[in-house]
């Protein structure tokens, strides 16, 4: 008798499959996971967050500091995440989900207790916004696992719609984070208060519960995917995957893929920081909190609707458009970043949000383009490696806004060196993927029967 979490046969492109078998474990497996994935964005960029209060609770950290702190688990979870690239074929979605999500409690936790210690070393809070990369690296196993549940012509929406739930997560732990703070949640469980300074006034703040907020969710997450995912009986192992490698193609896709998810990631973890350092000297300069997480939001927001369009009329097409947009809004931004005023902040959030619309349009496109390129094979470690690369924008953006800031008491350095990159970008698709005669045209797929497409 075999055990009820493994599938011993797998044909979504089969339609009588798909109707009878495939449909409900798809569905099940997209939305248990989504949730997944939500958590492991939180609990990524939840330093992105923290860092703009540590020197009210006591640390003593310099600009560079804080900008590295928010870089950190950037580096590690893209790094994390070549690794999850190659380990839904190889041990199966069950098992790569559930210890995944649970392995989230272990940032979760060492945040909670380091932000009540001052005087702890910065090397040590170095090492503790590292193991945020945990979460980060789980959006390289979770996606290929959707990939290989569903239809390739309904890949795009389902891929969409994963990505953008699950970077919701960086919305809503920047949007939290200033709340759950504020009270004492977990009462005596949870810590003693700390002593909260801002503008010649002391109030009483939790910092911890930033972290401590995730733990009963992501048990609740672990535990369902446990009893209801399966694992499938399509495997590979992981040398058999490295032909990825040699594929053109996958090179081309890290560079476009970098553009988009490499700038919602990059500019996320920044986003914060940046109104911090640009406006927060400013009479009546704006709180970072009570506007970042809208970056975050409407990039997340708009990644289903990259898949859904790129799924009617074609990724290479849409991915094109968002370099362009890209490219006119890292140059615009450049007049913005030298306010006089806190009425200066308007301009700048507005373009912050036109990149991060652009980036998220671009990440439902370059995603639905991988299945059309790919074999169904090598799409899952494709998908899972373009978005290993692309996670050190997450690294890279703090990392060089900080220098730029410290150099240049400017981030317009960073802005025109995105602006080459995105310029380059936008020729790499108009000649592989969007021209008449391209190579891989990833035209749209034929228009599915009423009602084919995921839904929870």
């Amino acid at each position: 008798m075999r055990p009820k979490n493994i599938v011993t046969e797998w044909k979504p492109e089969d339609a009588q499959f798909w109707e009878s078998v495939g449909r409900r474990i798809a569905q099940r497996t997209l939305w248990l996971t989504t949730f997944a994935l939500t958590l492991s964005f939180s609990t990524w960029f939840v330093w992105s967050a923290v860092v703009v209060y540590l020197n009210d609770v006591g640390f003593h950290l310099t600009v560079g500091q804080r900008f590295w702190l928010a870089a950190v688990p950037g580096l590690s979870g893209a790094t994390w995440r070549i690794v999850h690239t190659f380990l839904i074929l190889k041990f199966g979605t069950r098992t790569v989900v559930t210890l995944s999500t649970l392995s989230l409690l272990v940032p979760s936790i060492a945040l909670g207790v380091v932000v009540q210690h001052p005087t702890t070393p910065y090397s040590i809070l170095l090492l503790l916004a590292a193991t945020a990369g945990f979460g980060g690296g789980n959006f390289s196993s979770f996606m290929p696992s959707t990939s290989l549940h569903f239809p390739r012509a309904q890949q795009g929406t389902a891929l969409g719609i994963q990505a953008g739930i699950g970077n919701f997560g960086v919305s809503l732990v920047q949007f939290l984070v200033p709340m759950v703070i504020a009270v004492p949640i977990f009462g005596a469980l949870g810590g003693s208060d700390q002593t909260w300074i801002s503008g010649g006034t002391s109030k009483d703040h939790w910092l911890q519960n930033a972290g401590y907020i995730w733990v009963v969710p992501v048990l609740v997450s672990t535990l369902l995917n446990g009893l209801f995912l399966k694992n499938l009986p399509v495997r590979g192992s992981v040398a058999a995957q490295f032909v990825i490698f040699r594929r053109k193609h996958t090179w081309i896709m890290v560079v476009l893929y970098v553009m988009t998810f490499g700038s919602f990631s990059g500019l996320s973890a920044s986003f914060p920081l940046l109104i911090k350092e640009l406006f927060g000297g400013l009479p009546g300069g704006p709180n970072p909190l009570t506007y970042a997480f809208l970056g975050p939001l409407v990039g997340s927001a708009m990644r289903p609707i990259g898949g859904w369009l790129s799924d009617r009329i074609g990724g290479g097409v849409v991915t094109l458009a968002c370099a362009v947009i890209l490219s006119v809004g890292a140059v615009a931004i450049t007049f913005t970043t030298h306010p006089k005023a806190a009425s200066d902040f308007a301009p700048f959030l507005a373009l912050t949000l036109l990149l991060f619309f652009a980036a998220g349009i671009g990440n439902g496109s370059t995603f639905q383009q991988i299945p059309f390129i790919f074999p169904p094979r090598e799409a899952g470690p494709v998908l899972g490696f373009t978005a290993a690369i692309a996670a050190y924008g997450s690294f890279a953006f703090p990392a060089l806004f900080g220098w730029s800031l410290n150099s240049y008491d400017s981030p317009n350095v960073v802005y025109y060196g995105l602006l080459a990159f995105y310029l380059v970008s936008a020729a790499l698709a108009w000649w592989y993927y969007a021209r008449p005669g391209c190579e891989k045209p990833c035209r749209p797929a034929a228009r599915l029967p009423q009602g084919d497409v995921p839904h929870p």
